[in-house]
């Protein structure tokens, strides 16, 4: 009889433990860490328009606990001060969520294509890293056209647009090797160039509602990756 109450007892205790876990792991808050430029700093709009924040609130409003997003960016970045930076903090690596977009400031620099090529490697490794080693949990962001701004239309558009189309070609082959998801939302700034308010006081860089934008169009690709 007692190694009966005893298994009983046991059994009890079990269930309940699982039980306790499983609401710890529903409980646990999902991470986001957004690696970038000044398209992911937000440069020339609000905090809150950022699009790395605008994601986090559109995925709290379906039902998801997100943290206020862990962001490694800055105005006028490349590919070699993104990695510099990433050194400097160095993040964990269990983000639920880790985006990346950049490059722009490469070839708006004119600096060697090799590099980028090179450099775009190895910071996606790193983001994949950070993800705790899983490709499922990162995202590439493709470079915006900014030709079609007031400000690229001074530095010809032709030329941006023909150059970011080779950048965002090379990304796009990389981050798909990897077995990682690539957003393209260069098309959605290119609508910028019949529609003033997505573009920022600035001239160049995009308003939140082109962010917003963009956020729609990378939601069906990240949600899957929640569940």
């Amino acid at each position: 009889m007692n190694n009966y109450f005893r298994s009983i007892t046991f059994g009890l205790l079990f269930s309940a433990l699982l039980f306790l876990g499983a609401i710890e792991n529903e409980s646990c808050p999902i991470s986001f860490l957004a690696l970038g430029d000044s398209y992911t700093i937000g440069e020339s709009v609000d905090p809150d328009q950022r699009w790395p924040v605008l994601l986090a609130d559109s995925l709290r409003s379906r039902g998801f606990d997100v943290e206020k997003p862990d962001i490694i960016a800055k105005t006028g970045w490349t590919t070699s001060d993104l990695q510099e930076a990433i050194n400097n903090e160095n993040p964990h690596s269990n983000y639920d969520l880790v985006s990346l977009l950049i490059g722009v400031n490469n070839q708006y620099q004119g600096l060697d294509f090799k590099q980028f090529e090179k450099e775009f490697k190895n910071l996606l490794n790193q983001a994949i890293s950070f993800a705790g080693g899983n490709p499922q949990n990162v995202f590439v962001v493709s470079i915006p056209n900014y030709g079609v701004t007031p400000f690229g239309q001074e530095k010809n558009p032709q030329k941006i647009t023909r150059e970011l189309r080779r950048y965002n070609k090379t990304a796009r082959q990389i981050t798909q090797k990897n077995d990682v998801t690539f957003v393209n939302i260069t098309p959605i700034s290119e609508n910028a160039q019949h529609n003033p308010a997505l573009i920022a006081e600035d001239g160049l860089h995009p308003s939140g509602k082109m962010y917003q934008q963009w956020v729609s169009k990378t939601l069906p690709s990240i949600l899957p990756k929640l569940k």
